[in-house]
């Protein structure tokens, strides 16, 4: 029998119009009324204060356990901007260098061009995805990620981060460092770079960086507490439970390896890219520290740096217009008008693949963070369009 989970759906801590919380309500029953999603987390802010808040479906759904404000999701990408304001708050501390060479802090990491010619990879490519990397997703089955044995951050559990960058610099680099842009997994090689400059394990790092002081106490490279952490579902006609491990379509001819048990086991290596696991609550408290210039980890001027274009001319290939340039952590929005889209310039964003997305629109003071258990819908489906189109009340 399929019963209903409970929900949580709270009024905000500020007032709003119930026309706003009806089409937010709208497009998230939609979406879990037609199988797009099995559950979520959605907190939406506006000037610093909580103006939507719900958690609806499951977290577990075979299970039949609700989900909750406080459910543990793996993070994903949604790792890469935590990481990256660390990385931030080694620059204000004079730890670490924007323009250090890489070979600094990782002397063997010496990966070579396709015509064996050496390249130089700083730490501002790595943290704007131009150090000439890529995922192995990207690349066609039997790739030469995939024959390296290259891990994305997301599947093979136990894997050492000494042999991940061995693995990696055996590959020549797709593209001339600081010459395109390419998602990659330039923050799991950022991470062994902050943990060498810092002098700390990357987790160690994070939690005195930011998570401590920001008071993420369920936000970390393991999980807090595992009667909290939500299943990982596949979306289709009707979301299967994944497996461990498992083939993941994302798009045309890109599949993506997962293994769920990989934050479980402590071997694992810290991925900067993609290996925390944490809450929507913890994970609003980051978005709005950021946007309000730093509260207790960062200076106003290196918040700005995240949300300011930090590529220059080139642009991100992962949308249909050359709209969206990238700053630290997250795509920034240039021309709003060829984007399509009602969000402000300069606005900020970024997801997860197991089933996330998040903005930060600086113009509105609004923050939106949306953690689903649904890969890879509620990162870049249809629910993603739909649900900012209510909140902006474009629908």
């Amino acid at each position: 029998m399929n019963i209903k989970p409970a929900e949580v759906s709270l009024a905000g801590t500020a007032a709003v119009d119930s026309s706003f919380s009806a089409r937010v309500d709208g497009a998230i029953d939609r979406a879990l009324a037609t199988q797009r999603l099995i559950g979520m987390v959605v907190l939406i802010a506006r000037d610093g204060a909580i103006i939507y808040r719900r958690a609806a479906g499951y977290a577990d759904r075979e299970a039949q356990q609700s989900m909750r404000e406080d459910t543990i999701f793996r993070l994903s990408s949604l790792t890469k901007p935590i990481v990256s304001a660390a990385a931030l708050a080694l620059v204000e501390r004079g730890r670490l260098n924007l323009d250090d060479a890489v070979t600094r802090w990782l002397p063997d990491f010496r990966p070579k061009l396709a015509d064996a010619s050496a390249a130089v990879i700083t730490v501002r490519q790595l943290l704007t995805h131009t150090a000439g990397l890529s995922y192995s997703f990207f690349q066609a089955s039997g790739g030469p990620y995939e024959r390296a044995g290259v891990s994305d951050g997301l599947a093979e559990p136990g894997l050492s981060l000494d042999e991940e960058l061995r693995r990696l610099a055996t590959v020549p680099l797709p593209n001339v460092p600081g010459t395109e842009w390419g998602y990659s997994v330039a923050l799991d090689v950022l991470g062994a770079v902050m943990a060498r400059a810092g002098g700390e394990p990357l987790p160690e790092l994070i939690e005195a960086l930011v998570t401590g002081p920001l008071g993420m106490s369920d936000t970390a490279f393991s999980v807090r507490d595992l009667r909290r952490l939500a299943a990982a579902y596949v979306d289709g006609a009707r979301p299967r439970r994944m497996a461990d491990p498992d083939l993941v379509q994302l798009g045309p001819g890109a599949l993506t390896r997962f293994a769920p048990s990989r934050i479980l086991d402590p071997n694992s290596f810290p991925s900067g890219g993609a290996g925390m696991a944490g809450t929507a609550t913890d994970f609003m408290g980051f978005l709005e520290a950021i946007r309000q210039g730093g509260r207790a980890i960062l200076k106003p001027q290196s918040t700005q740096s995240m949300m300011s274009n930090q590529i220059g001319n080139l642009r991100i290939n992962l949308e249909p217009t050359p709209a969206w340039g990238f700053g630290f952590g997250g795509a920034v929005l240039m021309d709003p008008q060829l984007a399509e889209v009602p969000q402000s310039a300069g606005t900020w964003k970024w997801g997860g693949v197991y089933g996330h997305h998040w903005y930060v629109d600086p113009q509105l003071k609004l923050t939106v963070a949306v953690l689903t258990n649904t890969t890879v819908e509620g990162m870049a489906g249809d629910f993603v369009a739909a649900l900012r189109d209510a909140v902006y009340g474009t629908a």
